[in-house]
């Protein structure tokens, strides 16, 4: 693996400029953004933090500085998102679940605990659940995560069917060719905002991420796994949580008041105690619950 020397990157920073020191290397042809903080012993501990979706790694530094004084912490840009290339074609979670092990393994990462925010946390579900999973999870941390299919009202039934009926019609070569300005202006004006800023290469793997739902695989992991979680997100709503709770065999859920899908970030104080109590706790459930 060749790596680039690292790029110094201004960041504003409560009104004045900072400078943000960003690792590049070039891994499968793709250029990645990542950052190791933490302890640097070579028997370290490793933390690996996987971002949500359409981030980039920094906004998780509150995070990293943490942990850091516990972890090796490996923070890196999935590709397509933040400073790293997309890659040639769209991914499912399982491409990037599989991206993610083999880019640790090239940085002599074999076994961690994992921290996923949103997407990441599909990514998560994905590798502890796999019957061959390369790379050793010893616990997971889970915040606002992603990977339950929601609920639709009615409503959004009947809009999501008259989408449906009017892209299949406007993909028509002949009506598009005498209607291409007004089509192209109502594709450009469908779906989330997440959705508007990708890029078609992201769009479609953004596509693939929401309709698949993960529900099934949560019974597989059998890694201790705290769930953090914003009481007011409407991203991931708590309905999720609670689903992740009941289905995954070795969990508990700590729920934030007053926050979003960014609960680390609006609650910071209380997050810090979340955390901090979660790993000062034994690794073994039944060793914290006294059996």
């Amino acid at each position: 693996m060749y790596m680039k020397p690292p790029v110094y990157m201004p960041e504003v920073f409560c009104g004045k400029i900072r400078h943000v020191m960003s690792n590049y290397t070039e891994y499968e042809g793709l250029k990645i953004a990542y950052d190791i903080t933490g302890l640097q012993e070579e028997d370290a501990p490793a933390a690996v933090i996987l971002q949500g979706w359409g981030t980039s790694y920094r906004l998780y530094d509150s995070v990293a500085n943490l942990i850091g004084d516990r972890f090796k912490v490996i923070r890196f840009d999935l590709p397509g998102f933040g400073d790293s290339e997309e890659p040639s074609e769209s991914w499912d979670v399982s491409g990037y679940a599989d991206f993610t092990v083999r880019f640790l393994k090239e940085l002599g990462i074999t076994e961690a605990m994992f921290i996923g925010h949103s997407y990441g946390g599909r990514i998560i579900i994905r590798m502890a659940s796999s019957d061959d999973l390369q790379i050793a999870v010893t616990r997971i941390i889970l915040i606002d995560s992603a990977g339950v299919l929601p609920v639709r009202t009615p409503a959004q039934l009947r809009k999501q069917k008259r989408y449906k009926l009017l892209k299949k019609l406007f993909d028509n070569k002949l009506i598009y060719f005498l209607f291409d300005e007004i089509i192209d202006d109502w594709k450009n004006r469908q779906g989330s905002e997440d959705y508007k800023r990708a890029t078609p290469i992201m769009r479609t793997t953004l596509v693939k991420a929401v309709n698949e739902d993960l529900t099934p695989l949560l019974s597989k992991i059998k890694q201790d796994t705290l769930l953090v979680w914003g009481e007011n997100d409407t991203a991931t709503p708590i309905r999720d949580a609670h689903i992740m709770e009941d289905n995954i065999p070795n969990c508990g859920l700590a729920v934030i008041p007053g926050t979003g899908h960014f609960s680390y970030a609006e609650n910071p104080a209380l997050f810090a105690q979340i955390i901090n109590a979660y790993l000062d706790s034994p690794e073994d459930p039944d060793e914290r619950s006294g059996r």
